[in-house]
């Protein structure tokens, strides 16, 4: 794991933008497309907008989610409602190659099961994503990887349903489709990210996001987060 510390949330941003961009690009001349799953916060909105101005073959890029609320289109509280506003809207990616994940299904283990097929058939089999981006929550969870769920155990399928965390029912990636990924980005900022960011260096498996594979993974932090080294216990 790479930890890259930078004073402030915007330096954050614009970093993560940068890395996220230069893999596109490669990713899109080596492969032909850059599959991209996204996770939700407000430093990663910011990183979306930077990312909007740059020049990117937007239409090799499939654009995917890390994580979901289940709630209506459109809702404040859905990750893909900022991640249109962010970059869907400002740029031209073909709409075939938008994949929000199908928490409006009536069934929302078929909506899981026809997420990790859509995975396959964009990524392959087993799916591999270019890059996930992750977040880290205060408790230590990440993407909706919580503390005592049930999906933290879920090794047969790439897409599972975490039960009401924060209000909400969510449709996640789990561990296995996570550590697939060629290249895994944690965005982490604020003081009150300080321990769970310990315990994600140390990796630390009594924390969820100390579960997800570390080796080669780089993780972009601000002062504030970086700045202690107690480690989270859930």
């Amino acid at each position: 794991m790479r930890i890259e510390v930078l004073p402030e949330a915007e330096e954050v941003a614009r970093r993560a933008a940068s890395v996220v961009a230069a893999q596109a690009r490669r990713a899109a001349a080596e492969r032909g497309r850059f599959c991209l799953a996204l996770s939700g916060g407000t430093t990663p909105w910011r990183m979306l907008r930077i990312l909007a101005g740059e020049t990117l073959p937007w239409e090799s890029v499939h654009l995917f989610q890390v994580d979901e609320r289940v709630a209506p289109d459109g809702d404040p509280d859905r990750n893909w409602t900022h991640i249109r506003e962010a970059l869907v809207d400002r740029v031209t990616i073909p709409g075939p190659n938008l994949h929000p994940m199908p928490v409006g299904a009536q069934d929302l283990e078929v909506g899981a099961s026809s997420y990790a097929r859509e995975l396959e058939l964009v990524t392959g089999r087993p799916a591999v994503l270019d890059l996930v981006h992750l977040g880290l929550g205060a408790d230590g969870h990440t993407a909706s990887l919580v503390p005592g769920d049930p999906v933290l155990g879920l090794s047969s399928a790439d897409v599972g349903l975490s039960r009401p965390y924060g209000g909400h029912v969510r449709m996640t990636l789990t561990y296995p489709a996570l550590d697939r990924a060629r290249l895994l980005v944690w965005v982490v900022t604020g003081a009150e990210k300080a321990r769970a960011l310990a315990s994600l260096r140390a990796s630390d498996p009594s924390v969820p996001a100390g579960r997800v594979r570390s080796e080669g993974a780089l993780v972009l932090a601000d002062a504030d987060a970086a700045a202690q080294p107690g480690p989270t216990r859930p």
